[in-house]
Order: C-alpha cells, then structure tokens, then sequence
C-alpha cells in the first residue's frame, strides 16, 4: 500500500460537493465499494505511473468508467500535492 494514504471526505447525505468528490456517490453506489478503496488504489498507482496510467488501471482492472476513474484519481492527486 502507498506510504501516501488519502482518507475519503464524509459526505453527508444531501450534502453537495464540487469538483470530483460530486463522483463519489455514484462510485459507490456504481461499483460496490467504499471510496476508501479506490482511493488506496490509485494513490498505490500515483506511486509509480502517471495519472492517466493510473486512470487505465481502474479502468481495465477493476472496470470503472472513464469519468470515474479521472475524478478518483484527480482527487488524490490534488490531496497528495497540497
């Protein structure tokens, strides 16, 4: 696992967000799986590739679409450089 963990935002419900976190919802609810899971995942990406390598990691090997993959992976990106 990254040495670099991103802990997912609470997002109440009603509650709007802008920018990817807006995605997380729908990711959950698309794929089955907490936040917290893919963000492990591309921030173990963000470790070694590029964002768009990482972007075709959630992609191909765990099947999320491309605006899902990208808003994941925008995100710990941004928390990971501020």
């Amino acid at each position: 696992m990254s040495p670099h963990r991103v802990v997912a935002p609470v997002i109440a419900a009603g509650e709007k967000h802008r920018g990817p976190a807006s995605y997380f919802p729908s990711i959950e609810k698309t794929y089955g799986q907490p936040m917290q899971h893919w963000l492990d995942i591309a921030a173990d990406g963000l470790d070694t590739r590029t964002h768009m390598e990482t972007v075709t990691i959630l992609k191909e090997h765990h099947g999320l679409g491309h605006g899902h993959a990208n808003a994941i992976v925008a995100y710990v990106k941004a928390k990971l450089e501020s």
